[in-house]
């Protein structure tokens, strides 16, 4: 970091950059602790045998992620639903499974994928459905600078590929309820 601010012009030494290289160091090693996540410790058994087969949706989780591209941030919320078979998993479970991937160097594509094929393995249900939408500080701040737009992207397994109604059902609920 020092030898950054020194090609930045800056002098590592002077009174507000003393410290700099060690936060940024330490922001950095939160902002990508999800390489250590382990999926199975973080659900640590939260799945619990139910007879519901109707769709389970957890909507409007916050995420922030860095662009592996340019290490911007991205940010944003996804929406995650399944559709049960014969168990379902705990709630507070799916942002810690967000949170485990977009604590890495990511794109968007693949953080949504990942969050989808985790729980599909977790829980095997019928089907998954992840919806991504995000801000990118690389479209916003640098490059396009377009700073309005956004991204979605999506992933969807089982059912949610196969069956038509179930993707409808998933899509217009997160329409018809989305903040």
């Amino acid at each position: 970091m020092e030898q950054v601010l020194r090609g930045l012009g800056e002098d590592p030494q002077r009174d507000g950059l003393l410290r700099t290289p060690q936060r940024a160091q330490k922001a950095l090693e939160f902002l990508t602790s999800g390489y250590q996540a382990d999926i199975r410790k973080i659900i640590n058994g939260a799945l619990f045998e139910v007879k519901h087969d109707e769709m389970v949706i957890v909507k409007d989780v916050e995420f922030y992620s860095l662009c592996e591209h340019h290490m911007l941030p991205f940010f944003g919320r996804m929406h995650v639903a399944y559709l049960p078979k014969d168990r379902v998993i705990g709630l507070s479970k799916i942002p810690r499974i967000i949170d485990a991937f977009a604590r890495r160097l990511q794109v968007q594509e693949r953080l949504t994928t990942q969050v989808a094929e985790a729980i599909q393995s977790a829980v095997e249900p019928h089907g998954v459905g992840v919806i991504c939408e995000a801000r990118h500080f690389c479209m916003m701040m640098r490059g396009v600078e377009k700073q309005g737009s956004s991204t979605v992207t999506s992933a969807m397994l089982g059912a949610f590929r196969t069956q038509q109604a179930s993707r409808q059902e998933f899509l217009s609920l997160v329409r018809e309820t989305s903040r």
